[in-house]
């Protein structure tokens, strides 16, 4: 997938969540347990939170860092509306 400006991937991210599919890696579900997180926080991240940063290339794939006042949730984007959490923290 090309890499997305901010807006676009927020927008994606909202579509995704609505019509799409929303995964969680391994690593991030350890770390989301780590910082004493859930999954639904993550969610709400997504729905809550903003892209204040540009995309950053990693391990293949865009990544997307999707964040509120207290948490941070980095996402990757597979075809057919398919988001993957691939890591979170606590700030």
């Amino acid at each position: 997938m090309n890499r997305l400006n901010r807006n676009e991937a927020m927008k994606l991210v909202q579509r995704c969540l609505k019509e799409g599919q929303v995964s969680f890696s391994s690593h991030a579900l350890e770390e989301l347990d780590a910082d004493d997180m859930t999954t639904q926080d993550a969610i709400n991240v997504l729905r809550g939170g903003r892209i204040e940063t540009e995309a950053e290339w990693e391990r293949g794939s865009w990544r997307y860092r999707v964040s509120t006042p207290r948490y941070v949730v980095v996402v990757a984007f597979r075809p057919e509306l398919n988001l993957v959490v691939v890591t979170a923290w606590r700030k």
